[in-house]
This record gives C-alpha cells, structure tokens and sequence, in this order.
C-alpha cells in the first residue's frame, strides 16, 4: 500500500476499502454460522459420503460456541504488539484453511477439525472488528461504516443456504471460501491503522497513513491523537514511580459498584435472550425445524432461502429503527412479538401433532415463524450490540466486552449443542415452550435494569445505574480524573474505537 503522491480515490472510497476487507472477512464467518444449516441435511441423504448420528451432527452446529471464547483470547495481544493488519492476517487464515478442510472432509473428525478452525476464526476477529473500522473511518462515517458488521453476517448466512441449496455442501464450502481469500487480498493493500502507529512511536508513518485515509480535512484529529499519545507516556514514566495500589481491593471495590455489575448482568440476560429467540437455532437446523413445523409438504429449501432474505432486510430495517426509535421501546416490541410467536408456534404444533386444530391452513406458520424472524432481526439481534457499547462505562468497557463475549459464546453452544435432544425428549412444540419462558425471564429481567440510552452520554447512563447523583467528593475526582493525560487518552481511545456494532 503506497501512501505518496496524489491518489485517484477520495478518502471516503479508500475508507470504503479497508471496510470492505473486514466485511469480505464478516460474511465468511456468516456463512460459517449458517452452514449447518445445508450440511446436516445432505448428510441424512442416502447417498452421502457418510453420515452423522444426532450427538456428532448437534456438535458439528455447537462447537463454534467453545472456540469463539478461545479465539477471542487470541487476538488482542497479536493486536496489540504486530498491529491490526497482523492480527486481521492472524484471524482469516483459520477460516481460509477450514473451509479447505471441510472441503475434503470424509468423516466426522476431519469435518469437525475445520468447523474448530472456523470458529477460532470468529472469535479471534470478534473483539478485532469494531476496532478495525473504528480506527480506519472518520467519525463522520464511522456509524454507517459499523453497521456493515451486522449485514455482512446476515448475507453471510443467506448467501450459504442459497448455495447449499443448489449445490453439494462440498461445492459450497469451495465457493464460501473466496470471502477469507478476498479480505487477505484486500487486507495486503490495506494500511496499519494511524492509531496503532502511534502507540508505538512511528509519528511520520502515522500521519502519512492517515493522511492517505482521511484527506488534509481532519488534521487536528491527528495532532490531537499525537500528542494525546506523547502526553499519556510521559504521564505513564511519572505514574510508575508515584502510584502504589493494591489490586485485590480495587477489583473488590470495581465488583461492588452498581455501574459495573448491573451492565454485566443486563448483558448476560441480552445474550442469552438473543440466542433462545430463535435466530441461533434456525440458521443451523432450519431445514428440520420448517419440516416439523409447516409439514413435509412444503419445500423446506425454498423458506430457509427466503427467510435468510427477510433476515437480510429485517437487519437492514434495524438500522433505521435503532436510530429513530428508543431502546427500550424497541427492545419490549420485539421482545414481545417474540415471546407471542413462540408461544403460538407451540400451541400450534402441540394442536396439530393432537389432530385437534379447528382450522388449519400453511399460512399460519408460516406467519408465526416470519413474525419470530422479525423480531430476532429487528430487535433481538442488533439491539444487545448497540446497547453492549452503550451500558459499559469507559474504564470497565474492556472487561465488560469480555464477560459479554463469554456469556454469548456459552449460550450459543448450549443452544445448538441441546436443541436436537431437547426436541426428541420433549418435541418441537415443547422446546418453543422452554424457549418461551426463557425469553420472558430474560425480557423480565432487562425490564427492570435496562436505562433508556438513546441520546444519552456515558455519563448519564453510568449515572443512572448509579442510583444516585455524583456528590461534592465524587465531582472533584472526576474532575482530577479527566485532568489526567492517562485517564483521558484511555478515554479517547475507547471512544474512537466505537465498540458498539451498529
């Protein structure tokens, strides 16, 4: 990537670049989540290579779960000392080589050593993305930019069921497999971010690269940035000799503050919410679940297509919706509308496995299950992402995304890895009773934690959660607080970086 001379492309279409290469990465790893949902499938076939009893085809769907969490434990220290065109090489090879591997998968072991590949994948790029685009966009075009995160995984999913629909899981995985291909590609000619250059001293460097990705128009964010950065070490070199703290009290006094803990365990109840609504289990075995629900009459192929596609779109819809309308008000509506369709997808299975449905007609489920898709794609989905950026306060933002991270990898495995003998030991109608109290839990519990925090700075939202307003006392440490370079560069930083998904 040269950065001399006068470039033919505007700022804005070079942003456009590095963005795309990390979007290119986000719809492989989309297709990852849904391939299950064409493979297993084509593995009941008579004519398949080989089959998978119920215990290895549910591990197949579940283990992206467990090595997420590890990944995600990878890539922020490669991050941190090899830069972010490093680390973003680091995290699409492993998806690259396993689609290779499923490709030439013929037994369980070699097919679940590719998904352990892919799913390492999703975990190393997941605390690696926002950062990615965050750092790279002006703040102009930042939040269009993010939202590229949550459509890119949607056609992901689309883009394989629509393949695996008319090709072998083989040939799909072949085709899937260009996504990692192209965003190694892109990311060779794309630069090291301006804000890791930084912190490591390459000034010069640093300003030609930003220079070349955001024009001569925003220079005083990058001498601010500079000089931000020299004013944190020299404060970083005084703070190393005057400051003593003992750090098991302060992680016991950090646990005890509401503005910590109320954050984690509304985000805990969000993630688990997203993953029992019915996104999670309907991108990897949508074929079953619309056979059993709509009957073997209809064509199971075509609705997992089209249902991808309303996913789309419904992601789509959401950004204009997040943006106009208040969290909470979002949030209860889909929450709502799902809890409702999960609890008429149960009454309606249950009547008509009885043989007691007074009237009976495809429309109706196949109303339910678009309604349910609805509210997962609008709301249930995007909206814990949003709100993941906003509910954590600065200094805990770090931790925060960790534990946040930790509960939804965990929720996701359990869900995939359960559902199949959930549905042989108490049926579909049952599982979508389960599922329904555990979302009413959920919502119950996010009624009472969850502020209002559209519109609302940080300080307003950590203030609520609080309970309290700040006192004379608390005022003048805050006010010490921002006053010092390492306080406020962190802070910066943290802003810049825009953890929030959409």
């Amino acid at each position: 990537m040269s950065t001399k001379g006068k470039s033919r492309f505007s700022p804005f279409w070079k942003q456009c670049f590095v963005t795309a290469s990390v979007g290119s990465n986000i719809i492989g790893h989309g297709a990852v989540i849904g391939y299950p949902g064409i493979l297993l499938p084509q593995l009941h076939l008579v004519d398949s290579a080989f089959k998978l009893d119920a215990a290895s085809a549910s591990w197949i769907a579940s283990i992206l779960g467990i090595t997420q969490l590890v990944g995600s434990f990878i890539s922020p220290p490669i991050m941190e000392k090899f830069g972010r065109r490093a680390a973003h090489f680091t995290a699409t090879v492993p998806n690259l080589i396993g689609w290779f591997v499923i490709t030439m998968a013929t037994n369980f072991e070699v097919l679940f050593a590719g998904r352990i590949l892919q799913g390492l994948s999703i975990g190393m790029l997941s605390p690696l993305r926002s950062v990615l685009i965050g750092e790279y966009s002006s703040p102009k075009n930042r939040g269009a930019f993010l939202t590229t995160v949550s459509l890119s995984q949607s056609f992901g999913i689309f883009f394989v069921h629509l393949v695996g629909s008319l090709l072998s899981w083989q040939q799909a995985a072949l085709i899937c497999s260009f996504f990692p291909f192209i965003s190694i590609i892109m990311t060779i000619y794309s630069p090291e971010s301006p804000s890791w250059l930084v912190t490591k001293g390459r000034h010069d460097e640093c300003r030609r690269v930003f220079r070349w990705l955001r024009g001569d128009d925003e220079e005083d964010e990058l001498e601010e940035m500079i000089e931000g950065r020299l004013l944190y070490e020299k404060a970083m070199i005084s703070a190393s000799f005057n400051k003593k703290n003992n750090r098991l009290r302060k992680i016991i006094t950090t646990i005890k503050k509401k503005e910590f803990y109320k954050p984690i365990i509304l985000m805990m109840h969000a993630h688990v919410l997203v993953n029992f609504a019915g996104g999670t289990t309907m991108s990897a075995y949508s074929t079953m679940i619309i056979g059993v629900v709509m009957g073997p009459q209809v064509n199971a192929h075509f609705w997992m297509i089209f249902l991808g596609a309303q996913r789309f779109v419904s992601n789509t819809l959401a950004v204009f919706a997040i943006n106009k309308f208040k969290r909470r008000t979002m949030m209860f509506a889909t929450g709502g509308l799902s809890i409702f369709a999960q609890f008429a997808l149960a009454a309606y299975v249950y009547f008509k496995q009885q043989g007691t449905l007074p009237y009976d007609a495809v429309w109706i489920p196949i109303l339910l299950i678009n309604l349910k898709f609805f509210a997962v794609a609008t709301g249930m989905l995007p909206l814990p992402n949003v709100i993941g950026g906003e509910v954590f306060p600065l200094e805990y933002r770090s931790i925060g995304g960790t534990i946040s991270l930790a509960s939804f990898s965990a929720t996701f495995f359990l869900v995939l890895k359960t559902f199949t003998g959930l549905v042989e030991s108490v049926g579909m109608y049952g599982t979508y009773v389960v599922y329904g109290c555990i979302i009413t839990y959920c919502m119950v519990v996010i009624w009472f934690l969850l502020p209002e925090t559209k519109d609302r700075t940080l300080q307003q939202i950590e203030d609520e959660f609080r309970g309290r307003p700040l006192g004379p006392e608390e005022i003048e440490v805050r006010k010490s607080l921002q006053a010092d370079p390492i306080v406020a560069y962190k802070r910066k930083m943290s802003a810049r970086r825009c953890s929030s998904l959409i």
